[in-house]
């Protein structure tokens, strides 16, 4: 996830592993026991089928927008199973379609695209593949953000709810969406008149993620869940030269320093001390030859921020060093400082109604104590949401799920460190006994809102 949900799992786990809760079961598990066995009964028998596609999937990753075969291998099991299926939606977005009589309509999302890691996991099925880039370079790909298991689970909530038609009315919607990493294959989708073609609009929507929590454990909880988030390219403009003539350039490496370290001081001096927000340089772009100054300098951004207010100001006073940094430096008018905004997501916010229906249901399935449905605000973000702003208030519930080994995390814990690993990591792994977990998190949550009454 472009985001770093392991934060979440922080507050999430310690308190339960630290005082192993048992609070006693909800007032309606006994009524909803008899829908989870079903569940447990239709994963379990698909368990093998979905570890094997997982596998496949996390050996063949593909970066945002070209996840070509991935989702091919969606559309496919998709068909299989009777949904009326759309492809190439967003470039590489798939959309499945179930009606199954009256009811609400539920929309339910996995990401496929990958990152630009080279997997460290050791693995027997580890990712060893290399993408090309437009440029022609080639690059380590992984799967080390679990996109691959939100691919599964999704196929395996698809399969369940086909398995267990005669439980539930409605239509389900299940989509696999591009390129959630860079933040714009939500918006991808839109553009390319998601909502103009003619599926049912939804009365709610679910995402799970992976998180780096133990198995068995899930993070369920209202409200604002994850931060807004910004990508942008900043190039300064110079003038090119020799290395040993440097007063005959303007070194656009020098002004990107300088702006670098000015933007460090944006969050602690011009926002509320009060305020969280982020502004993270990933990485700089400069220069190839150890004598050569080059006559331009790319700084990549990413911002952080729950206040559209602070949003503002953050990126005002981006503009504000950059001018200043170009101007100092002698730079002209009609070469100043650019700045291209390429993604953008709005915080993520739970409904609260939608959570507080599920969160029982999801109790049962895990166990009492196992679902977290309070833990701070993180500044990781994601564009699940995205999809579904022009529709106005779309409620949703984005879920987290644990895919650590228990012992692996206690023994992180006991070291000192919060978790034995991270998103984007390249020892990330989900441990296979939370793909099936997984995919009975999102059939329980749909049936939370179709099952029958």
């Amino acid at each position: 996830m472009a985001t770093a949900v392991r934060v979440a799992f922080r507050t999430m786990v310690s308190t339960l592993i630290s005082l192993n809760a048992a609070s006693p079961p909800p007032a309606n598990a006994q009524v909803s026991q008899p829908l989870i066995a079903k569940v447990n009964a239709a994963v379990d028998a698909d368990a093998a089928r979905l570890i094997d596609i997982f596998k496949d999937l996390h050996q063949h990753p593909e970066l945002g927008f070209t996840e070509l075969r991935t989702s091919a291998i969606v559309a496919k099991e998709l068909k299989a199973l009777g949904f009326t299926v759309v492809e190439n939606i967003g470039k590489t977005g798939v959309v499945g379609v179930m009606r199954n009589g009256p009811g609400p309509t539920v929309w339910f999302r996995a990401d496929m695209d990958s990152n630009a890691v080279l997997e460290a996991t050791g693995l027997p099925y580890a990712s060893t593949t290399k993408q090309r880039l437009e440029d022609g370079s080639e690059i380590d790909v992984m799967h080390a953000c679990g996109h691959d298991a939100h691919v599964t689970w999704l196929l395996g909530l698809a399969k369940t709810m086909t398995t267990l038609k005669n439980d539930w009315s409605g239509t389900l919607v299940v989509y696999a969406q591009p390129a959630e990493e860079p933040g714009t294959g939500a918006q991808a989708m839109v553009e390319d008149k998601l909502w103009e073609r003619g599926f049912p609009k939804p009365d709610y929507a679910f995402g799970a993620h992976t998180a780096p929590g133990p198995v068995g454990y899930i993070s369920s909880s209202p409200g604002v869940r994850m931060a807004g988030t910004d990508q942008l390219d900043i190039t300064f403009h110079g003038i090119g030269g020799h290395g040993s003539t440097p007063q005959m350039t303007i070194d656009p490496i020098v002004m990107a320093a300088q702006a670098i370290l000015s933007y460090q001081t944006i969050i602690s001096r011009n926002l509320d001390p009060q305020a969280s927000a982020v502004v993270t340089v990933g990485a700089v772009v400069a220069g190839r030859d150890n004598n050569v100054i080059p006559d331009k300098a790319i700084l990549k951004l990413n911002l952080r921020w729950f206040n559209a207010a602070d949003r503002e100001q953050t990126l005002r006073r981006i503009d504000e060093i950059n001018r200043g940094v170009a101007v100092a430096a002698g730079v002209s008018e009609d070469r100043m400082p650019t700045r291209a905004m390429k993604g953008n997501a709005s915080p993520l916010v739970n409904d609260k109604a939608l959570v507080t229906r599920i969160n029982p249901l999801l109790e049962t399935l895990v166990g009492a104590g196992k679902v977290i449905n309070h833990f701070p605000a993180v500044m990781g973000s994601e564009d699940f949401q995205e999809a579904f702003k022009k529709l106005g208030n779309v409620p949703y519930a984005f879920i987290l799920v644990g895919v650590a080994p228990l012992e692996m995390f206690e023994k992180a814990r006991a070291a000192g460190r919060p978790f034995p690993y991270s998103n984007h990591n390249p020892d990330f792994f989900v441990d296979l006994a939370a793909i099936p977990i997984g995919a009975k998190v999102d059939a329980v949550a749909a049936l939370a809102v179709l099952a029958n009454q």
